[in-house]
C-alpha cells in the first residue's frame, strides 16, 4: 500500500525545509533492513468514545495511570521509534513517569524519529489505526470490555493473515513526486 499523499498540499512554503528533513529521516528509517537488535516501532494514538444510551455522567476519580517499562523487546540494543511531534512524545515524558535513573535508562534505549508537522501519513501506525477504525471500531460500543475483545480479535486475525503496510515510498520517490515541497536553493 502506498501512503496517501493528499495531506502534503497544506504545508506552508516557509516550513518546507523542516518538513522534508523530517520526512527524509523517517523514510530512511523505513528503508533500513530488518534488524532484531534495532526493531522499528511506529506509534500513534486515536480518540474513541464509549457511546451507549444517555445516562448521568460519573465524575472522574483523581489518580495516575499505571506505568510500566516496554517489555516487548528485552533483547534489543535500541528500539527505533517513529511517532508524531505531540508534546508528550519525547524523553521528557519518561522523566514525568519514572525516577530519573530509570527514565535515563529507558531514554538511552530509544532512537526517536518524529514525523513532520502535516506528515502524519508518514507514520505506519496511523495507517494501521485507520484500518482498525474502519474494520473494527466503526460502530457504537458501550463497554471497554467490548472494545478490548473486538480489537484483540481483529489484531489476531490481521496478524494471522500477515497483513500490514507494504511501505514502498522512498526518499528518491519523495524528491521526484514531492519536488514542490523542497526549498529552491538560490545560487
Amino acid at each position: 500500500m502506498k501512503p496517501h499523499l493528499r495531506q502534503c498540499w497544506c504545508i506552508p512554503p516557509e516550513h518546507s525545509a523542516q518538513f522534508v528533513a523530517a520526512m527524509e529521516d523517517v523514510l530512511d528509517v523505513y528503508c533500513r533492513p530488518y534488524d532484531p537488535a534495532r526493531p522499528v516501532v511506529c506509534m500513534d494514538e486515536t480518540c474513541k468514545q464509549l457511546v451507549a444510551e444517555v445516562r448521568p455522567a460519573i465524575a472522574a476519580a483523581p489518580g495516575r495511570p499505571e506505568r510500566y517499562d516496554e517489555a516487548d523487546y528485552p533483547e534489543a540494543e535500541v528500539v527505533v521509534v517513529v511517532m508524531d511531534n505531540l508534546n508528550t512524545h519525547g524523553p521528557a515524558s519518561l522523566y514525568e513517569a519514572f525516577e530519573p535513573a530509570e527514565a535515563r535508562r529507558l531514554a538511552e534505549r530509544l532512537e526517536i524519529h518524529h514525523t513532520p508537522k502535516h506528515g502524519s501519513w508518514l507514520n505506519i501506525a496511523e495507517i494501521e489505526l485507520g484500518v482498525l477504525s474502519r474494520q473494527c471500531l466503526d460502530r457504537r460500543m458501550d463497554r471497554i470490555e467490548t472494545v478490548q475483545a473486538d480489537c484483540s480479535a481483529w489484531d489476531q486475525q490481521r496478524n494471522g493473515q500477515q497483513k500490514g503496510v507494504d511501505w514502498r515510498f522512498t526518499t528518491a520517490d519523495a524528491r521526484i513526486k514531492l519536488k514542490r515541497l523542497y526549498p529552491q536553493i538560490q545560487l
